[in-house]
């Protein structure tokens, strides 16, 4: 009996105060278990040579195809073989100012009715999502499946005891969280090993996976092979969760269709110009996107900081591979692909720590771009054999609209237009160009933000936010594309934390 209540004593919750901030401590430890990952094939890294021929063979495809391009041009201003002229009975008369005045007319009509055709499918697309999801929503709140937390860790220390933290006081009743160690350099192993434990009298269990540096991808699949549940919530190590979030996205699983489910991403420390732009970027520019895509039961990419997974899915999709620099578009297209169902959850919210420094920024926006490239060219075949998944089409034009071509089409109208009001002093056009814009974020950031119920000081940044941020996002993206069509090298980038969830 003693023996009995000793044990009972040591399940009871502990508390230790720091601060204004309180802190579970585990009452039961658990064994830390260690995982050796099996290399795939996909992760096999290029030779210097192989890299070098294919850096060679692109620059003189492309080097081939610019000689045609300009080759065609010479051939419609002069027609020096009079071969226009015979095909069509007029003489040659355009210039070259006048190819660029009829040039930069088309061209501003042109994306200005892209624009619009984009930006009100998407908000016409969310608004209906909105109101599935509000009226109609047809899920289950009695459906509540344990479920397996997978937290990945690279030098993640300063953030993990308050991401664990925010984790455990999820509004749940019954999941685990496996925290992976993938090598870490910095105290995240030792942070880990004291998080170990049970906790909520025995609700809660948090395990630890030891493991060498192999990247996010090996560190999921590492906690996904070890997890215990039929459903895995996919965090970053610096993720702040609502305690509502495992509810609001579990009840969409009703649906045995359904594969996965993306997570609401929100930018925690709002506290400069770029952190607040980027808030900003988050509302508008991913989550109206998200939201219109879960219309269509077609989400695209599943975000890393919060992810919802059917653990079916993910075995049908073949794990998580470490070919790409992303991941999370990379299983989501795999899924997809499998026959399964994406949709968006808008109230499952995970807050992260963006950026805060131009460069990081920069660096991150790299290696998106770069990775969603990789996994669109990955999945090539969707392409053009819709047979393998008509949805998977649809999903991979999209997102070769939105990561290569559009882009690299601001930037081309932006440099063209400032181009002509210097040289042909048609400032005019510039200015209607860059207040079309403008009123356009400014209706979708409206939106976005009533939607959200957001902070109302985020629609004076959208006043500047197409002309300034993003114009500069779009050179980063068009660089990178360049960068990965000529085959250069890259690496990850690690983002060094600040610590904002851990001080809030």
């Amino acid at each position: 009996m003693a023996d009995n209540r000793n044990i009972d004593r040591s399940r009871d919750e502990a508390r230790a105060s720091d601060g204004d901030v309180e802190y579970l401590r585990p009452q039961v430890p658990v064994d830390r278990t260690e995982f050796v990952p099996v290399r795939r094939k996909e992760d096999d890294i290029p030779s210097a040579e192989e890299t070098k021929s294919m850096l060679l063979r692109r620059i003189f495809v492309y080097g081939l195809l610019s000689l045609v391009l300009f080759a065609l041009i010479y051939l419609f201003l002069y027609d020096p073989g009079g071969f226009l002229f015979r095909l069509t009975g007029e003489s040659n008369t355009m210039t070259w100012e006048g190819l660029v005045v009829y040039s930069s007319i088309v061209a501003l009509v042109l994306f200005l009715v892209i624009l619009l055709f984009r930006y009100l499918s998407l908000m016409n697309l969310a608004y209906l999502n909105t109101v599935k999801h509000t009226v109609t929503t047809g899920h289950d709140p009695n459906f509540l499946p344990p479920i397996s937390i997978i937290v990945p860790a690279y030098n993640e220390g300063i953030l993990l005891e308050s991401t664990v933290q925010s984790l455990i006081g999820m509004d749940y009743p019954k999941y685990e969280i496996i925290l992976v160690d993938d090598g870490s350099t910095d105290d995240t192993r030792a942070v880990a090993n004291t998080l170990v434990g049970v906790y909520r009298n025995g609700e809660v269990e948090v395990r630890m996976v030891e493991k060498g540096n192999g990247g996010k991808s090996t560190a999921l699949n590492a906690g996904i092979q070890v997890s215990n549940y039929d459903y895995l919530l996919n965090v970053d190590g610096d993720s702040q969760l609502s305690p509502d979030t495992l509810r609001k996205a579990i009840r969409h699983f009703v649906d045995p269709r359904l594969g996965a489910i993306a997570g609401n991403v929100k930018v925690l420390n709002r506290n400069n110009l770029w952190t607040t732009l980027q808030a900003l970027e988050y509302v508008e520019g991913l989550n109206m996107a998200r939201s219109a895509q879960s219309f269509l039961k077609m989400v695209n990419i599943i975000p890393g900081p919060l992810g919802l997974f059917r653990k079916q899915a993910i075995m049908d999709a073949g794990w998580y591979s470490s070919d790409t620099f992303a991941e999370d578009a990379d299983i989501t297209l795999k899924i997809i692909r499998a026959g399964w169902r994406v949709e968006y959850e808008p109230d499952a919210k995970s807050f992260t720590e963006a950026p805060d420094r131009i460069v990081d920024l920069l660096k991150q926006r790299y290696r998106w771009t770069r990775g969603i490239l990789q996994a669109v060219r990955k999945h090539r075949d969707l392409f053009f054999n819709p047979t393998i998944n008509f949805g998977g089409t649809i999903v991979m034009w999209s997102m070769a609209f939105e990561s290569l071509i559009w882009p690299i089409m601001n930037v081309f109208a932006n440099a063209y237009f400032i181009f002509i009001a210097l040289v042909f002093d048609m400032s005019y056009y510039l200015v209607y160009w860059w207040l079309s814009l403008t009123i356009l974020d400014l209706i979708a950031a409206l939106y976005c933000i009533a939607v959200e119920k957001e902070e109302i000081r985020l629609v004076f940044y959208s006043l500047f936010y197409r002309l300034f941020f993003i114009l500069m996002i779009d050179v980063t993206k068009t660089f990178a594309t360049i960068e990965e069509f000529l085959g250069f090298g890259m690496n990850w980038g690690k983002l060094e934390r600040i610590g904002t969830g851990a001080r809030q």
